[in-house]
């Protein structure tokens, strides 16, 4: 999802003037010397027109004096008057001229020296903001090396968390800003065993379970390998052009708005839709797979929250915005060859901006959601809140999982380094069960010795007892433990109570892949996300890569693209007027004329039996439509 990516694209700073250098001035000086020297040509040419037009003004005199015709006398005369307005005018001229070197020469000494006291300024503020930098690191680092920091990172005893926290000299903490930190980060505390050892309950809820190598589903030598795909397909997209645009030049206007309202160009996305994005939430689908196989389901719960968290791995350098799907616009994953499942999104709502997503594989599970993104620029920050539920089933054991995503969060949108959170609590419920798990992911805090990025979460099973405890971070990796024992801890000096998981130790759930070779030049794409746009022949004509704005950014064509998507807009602004006019036609009451009624092609509005809510559901045909590559019911929207 956008973060995103949101998703957009700007540089470090709102400023993209460089420093005021010795060179520039002595180029000023130069400049200036060179409008006086035009000036004093300007000077003397007017000398000259004022001397030659005296000159013939008199040699016109003495032709008057002359004994000659009438006719020729009266023609003198009329050539005499024009002389003396030409006269007149250039001596104007003349004047005009000098008033504009004295106005110049005054004025110019002005501009030197407010020249001067900006560049003076501007040195100034830069000094400051490098002191304050300094300032800053100096602080952090005091601050990392006070006595009342953990020293072990790798002792066993951690506050909901089984990952060690990033070194001191992590490159990211330069450009990071930090929030204050939250109290109760964490509400449980993880104290890990050996698995063979002989546990007796005491005091607390007891576990006396064994953590053995035949629970191989969690067990991490089993996590499927990403092998070769039995297609080839594209490894790389060209290079993202250089191309330098003021991202709070337009964003200045838009504080408080809608952010699919607000006119972007494409210099701020990345050449891929929002349902290319929200497909590639699929990146992982091997959990699932893996999941199918489970015959506990509070294990098949770890491997359904662990997928639920790696849809975020691609967001964390991916701050471009996608494109907005145009309304009907749709796109296919047809991978059952290597990935085991078919994918089709389509775009039911242009405003607010809502996409159906509806997922089949053949090892056994569907997975389908609606989501509306709600997004609101800050003048800081810009927030997304994804609005809308995640439906996963998995057909061989009925068990059918229904969570929400959380809020993702771009920083730094006036200055400073664009930087992506994801914070906010996830709560994933088998509606069958009764199994909970709940996931909390933790925002950035300066204060805080918490692993960066960290997501923390317990699973709970229908009668609410705690059986595994989920740690990790949403851009690298989640662990689960199973627990054994828990009981409540001491009171702390301000009177809270956490409680106290004794855990077997912690397994691999799920480990995100390296980014590809040149990903940095590629807008950060993961190896899927890269074969998302590739071109594939029988697609139906709405699929968003046949899209011509995209396809031309994808290109580099980022002016031709910019045109492009102008004109897709306005074809999308006249439709939705025709929609209206129609309606207005055909309606009744004055409500139903104001509505832009739009039927999606492949999904239809049902009311959801888990949540109570109205919801796009898949209602089928599209890939018997492709089978017979029969595509006449789709709009033009291209």
């Amino acid at each position: 999802m956008l973060p995103a990516d949101i998703y957009l694209q700007a540089h470090d700073s709102g400023d993209d003037d460089e420093t005021t250098s010795p060179t520039d001035k002595s180029e000023l000086h130069c400049t200036i010397k060179d409008l006086s020297l035009k000036l004093d040509d300007l000077g003397t040419c007017n000398d000259l027109i004022a001397k030659h037009g005296a000159a013939l003004q008199r040699s016109l005199s003495e032709l008057e004096g002359l004994k000659i015709p009438y006719e020729s006398s009266e023609k003198l005369k009329a050539v005499n008057e024009r002389a003396t307005l030409f006269r007149i005018t250039s001596n104007a001229m003349i004047n005009a001229c000098r008033d504009f070197l004295e106005l110049a020469e005054t004025h110019s000494r002005k501009w030197q020296r407010a020249l001067q006291y900006e560049q003076e300024q501007r040195i100034h503020l830069e000094e400051t903001i490098e002191q304050l930098a300094k300032q800053h690191n100096s602080l952090e680092r005091a601050f990392r090396s006070a006595p009342g920091r953990a020293s072990n990172p790798t002792k066993s005893f951690s506050e909901g968390s089984f990952l060690t926290p990033k070194g001191e000299d992590s490159e990211e903490d330069e450009d990071t800003e930090y929030f204050d930190a939250m109290e109760d980060s964490t509400s449980f505390i993880t104290v890990i065993t050996e698995a063979k050892e002989d546990r007796k309950a005491e005091g607390g809820t007891t576990g006396s379970v064994e953590w053995t190598s035949t629970d191989n589903v969690l067990d991490n030598t089993s996590l499927v390998p990403k092998g070769p795909p039995k297609v080839k397909r594209r490894v790389r997209i060209p290079d993202k052009p250089n191309y330098s645009l003021n991202l709070w030049s337009i964003m200045k206007n838009c504080i408080g708005r809608e952010l699919s309202k607000i006119p972007m160009p494409v210099n701020f996305n990345e050449p891929l839709s929002m349902l290319q994005r929200l497909t590639e939430d699929l990146e992982y689908h091997h959990l699932l797979d893996k999941a199918v196989h489970c015959t506990s389901s509070v294990e098949q719960m770890c491997l359904v929250a662990a997928f639920s968290v790696s849809s975020y791995s691609t967001t964390v350098h991916r701050i471009a915005k996608p494109f907005n799907p145009m309304l009907g616009e749709t796109f296919e994953l047809d991978r059952l060859d290597d990935m085991g499942l078919r994918s089709l999104c389509e775009q039911v709502s242009h405003h607010p901006p809502s996409a159906a997503h509806h997922v089949f594989s053949k090892h056994g599970w569907s997975l389908w959601q609606e989501i509306t993104i709600s997004s609101k620029f800050r003048g800081k920050y810009l927030s997304i809140m994804p609005l809308g539920a995640i439906h996963l089933e998995f057909q061989a054991s009925g068990n059918h999982y229904v969570w929400r995503k959380s809020t993702s969060t771009v920083h730094n949108i006036i200055v400073g380094k664009l930087w992506i959170d994801q914070t906010g609590d996830i709560e994933i419920v088998n509606h069958k069960t009764k199994d909970q798990c709940q996931l909390k992911f933790l925002p950035y805090s300066y204060f805080s010795k918490e692993v960066h990025r960290k997501v923390s979460g317990v699973v709970s099973d229908s009668q609410g007892k705690a059986q595994y405890v989920l740690s990790g971070s949403w851009d690298e990796q989640m662990e689960c433990a199973k627990i054994v024992q828990s009981s409540p801890s001491s009171p702390s000096s301000d009177g809270k109570q956490k409680t106290v998981y004794q855990t077997l130790p912690a397994k691999l759930l799920w480990k995100k892949y390296p980014l590809p070779e040149n990903a940095e030049n590629m807008y950060y794409f993961s190896e899927l996300a890269l074969t998302l746009n590739e071109h594939e022949e029988g697609v139906a004509p709405t699929d968003s890569r046949l899209r011509p704005d995209q396809r031309l950014m994808e290109k580099g064509h980022w002016d031709e693209a910019n045109t492009e998507k102008q004109r897709l807009e306005e074809k999308q602004r006249a439709s939705r007027r025709r929609r209206l006019e129609a309606c207005a036609r055909g309606c009744g009451s004055e409500d139903e004329k104001e509505t832009d009624v739009y039927m999606p092609l492949w999904f239809e509005k049902r009311v959801d039996p888990h949540t109570g809510e109205m919801a796009c559901i898949y209602k089928g045909g599209y890939w018997e439509a492709k089978e017979r590559q029969d595509w006449h019911m789709c709009p033009n929207i291209f």
